[in-house]
């Protein structure tokens, strides 16, 4: 008997990179968020989904392959992966660059264990789910955005306790043919399921793993957790994944569901029970009404955390907003994505939030005012309609932003990419907006990842900036910004000497790494940067918050412990 019903497993983006001479797609597109270049941080869903099944008397395991693999070259993963006998084997296929991994890993497995099935979720798996059926190592797609009653309901098929036809959102093979059941599974709330950590500090006592539960390399230094306050979108961003028009095509979501303000203040709590580290609030708390982001923060203001609360903009805030935010929450920091300095731009990249630079800039005042501990900006390259001489107006209006605003605020700038997202705007209908796909199907993106340079790996290109020029656009505002930091005090000398470098060496080596690429070879030779080195267009520490001597609470952990046992 297994003593275990379900393994999770997170792939690395590209399942051989350790026998390949560099990383996959190394280079900017990682550079901010917390993972390298193989995206070892897995999906939030994995919590949930372990908590949600777990409640119901399954014993579920998460292991992050890809963190495993990035950290230890002597892990052999044929020789764990075969020591692991569930009664299914799920693999998240949430994120695109995971088409590699994801489906290596499930191959392997199959080999390993060909009467163990195995499962793939996330909504890439959602929209590509014929795609991946018609493969010998995958047996079940669990399509949508909420994989926990379907994927429970699927466990109880497989134990013989009802039929494959009766499980919502379930695409499977039977008899050879492909069968699909309808998106009968979409709730208009989160609160069914909660990250419950107890039960994750249970399964690295259970399992004697911490390693397969740490959610990306470098988190025992910055342990930022994440909560989700909503899954779907009200807006309309034409290149991203989780838009309003990509969820209804992919998760058949036609409103979001939101987290209650009760249920998002009983994470935080549980979070903050255990660690000292920032907790990010995924989604603008102001998208179900002013009134939901009232009853949230007056909920937070009776516990006086000390933890910081990450929170995110999708559009300039009002000042009684954010002096009631500022009212409620000791520490606190604001995420903002306004993608360009240019209003024009941002309307046809969002048409749903078009505002002024004016009421950004008031935003970002009225923030810092009310006591933002940290105000983060992020822009974007490859964009509709941008040229090169608007990627470097950017970074100038950056300048301008530092030279009002203290050191609170930062900026950051990157390519869009490695893809456009699968049933997003631009992937659905890439000519009206000026942009030219060069994958769609499954395997043509697996292949792109194979690519020897980052250039090689996107999947578009626009009608104002080829691959090449997107490339040279991006090297050149990131040296402009990385100087501007320094200027500005943003950055000591030591860490923009390092970017410096590092921008330096990554051009030496592009006319080599486009030669290989246009000669049709495929097999990478070293970049910039390595897996544990910093990013290349910013220092990665721009990222982090402070640390603490001590990130988590013994007792708290202890009291958490002594609940699910």
């Amino acid at each position: 008997m297994s003593d275990v019903d379900l393994v999770l497993i997170h792939p690395p983006s590209v399942y051989d990179f350790r026998q390949r001479a560099g990383l996959p797609g190394s280079g900017p597109l990682s550079d901010l968020i917390p993972s390298s270049p193989i995206f070892e941080m897995y999906p939030l869903g994995l919590l949930t989904l372990t908590s949600y099944l777990e409640a119901r008397g399954l014993r579920v395991r998460i292991v992050n392959l890809a963190l495993r693999m990035l950290l230890d070259r002597a892990f052999d993963p044929r020789a764990f992966l075969a020591k692991l006998k569930p009664k299914l084997f799920g693999l998240d296929f949430h994120w695109l660059p995971h088409a590699h991994g994801a489906l290596e890993v499930a191959h392997l497995l199959k080999e390993l264990h060909p009467q163990i099935p195995v499962a793939l979720g996330g909504l890439s798996s959602s929209y590509y789910f014929r795609e991946l059926l018609a493969r010998p190592e995958v047996d079940f797609i669990i399509r949508g955005d909420c994989a926990e009653e379907p994927l429970y309901q699927l466990m109880e098929a497989l134990a013989g306790r009802r039929p494959l036809g009766e499980v919502p959102n379930l695409a499977w093979k039977e008899d050879g043919l492909m069968r699909a059941n309808q998106l009968g599974y979409i709730p208009d709330s989160l609160d069914y399921a909660d990250l419950r950590p107890d039960r994750l500090i249970k399964q690295v006592l259970r399992y004697r793993d911490r390693l397969s539960l740490t959610p990306y390399h470098g988190w025992w230094r910055n342990p930022v957790m994440a909560i989700f306050t909503v899954k779907g979108c009200t807006h309309s961003c034409a290149t991203c994944g989780g838009s309003r028009e990509a969820y209804a095509r992919v998760a058949g979501r036609g409103r979001p569901a939101f987290r209650s303000p009760e249920s998002v203040l009983k994470n935080i709590l549980d979070l903050a029970e255990i660690s000292r580290g920032p907790i990010f609030l995924i989604g603008d708390i102001r998208q179900p009404g002013e009134s939901y982001a009232q009853e949230l923060l007056r909920l937070i203001r009776r516990h006086k955390l000390r933890n910081e609360l990450i929170f995110e903009l999708f559009s300039p805030a009002s000042r009684e907003f954010l002096a009631e935010l500022g009212a409620s929450v000791r520490n606190w920091t604001v995420e903002f994505s306004p993608e360009s300095h240019d209003p024009d731009l941002r309307a046809v990249h969002d048409p749903t939030a078009i505002y002024s630079n004016e009421e950004l800039e008031e935003t970002i005042a009225m923030a810092l005012a009310a006591g933002c501990h940290r105000f983060d900006l992020f822009f974007l390259i490859g964009l509709s309609g941008q040229t090169y001489r608007s990627v470097l107006a950017t970074v100038d209006y950056a300048g301008e932003l530092f030279r009002r605003f203290d050191r609170r605020l930062s900026c950051f700038i990157s390519p869009l990419g490695p893809f456009l997202d699968p049933g997003s705007r631009a992937f659905e209908s890439p000519e009206s907006l000026g942009y030219k796909l060069f994958a769609r199907t499954l395997e043509e993106h697996r292949q792109l990842l194979l690519a020897p340079t980052w250039e090689g790996m996107l999947n578009y290109e626009t009608a104002w900036l080829s691959r090449e020029e997107l490339v040279r656009a991006t090297y050149d505002a990131a040296e402009r910004l990385n100087a501007l930091k320094l200027e500005h005090r943003r950055i000591s000398a030591s860490q923009a000497q390092a970017v410096a470098a590092r921008l330096a060496r990554a051009r030496a080596l592009h006319p080599h790494l486009r030669q290989k690429r246009e000669m049709g070879e495929k097999e990478p030779i070293p970049q910039v940067p390595g897996p544990k080195t910093s990013s290349l267009l910013c220092d990665k520490r721009e990222l982090a918050w402070p640390a603490h001597l001590l990130h988590f609470r013994p007792l708290g952990i202890f009291r958490q412990l002594l609940r699910c046992c």
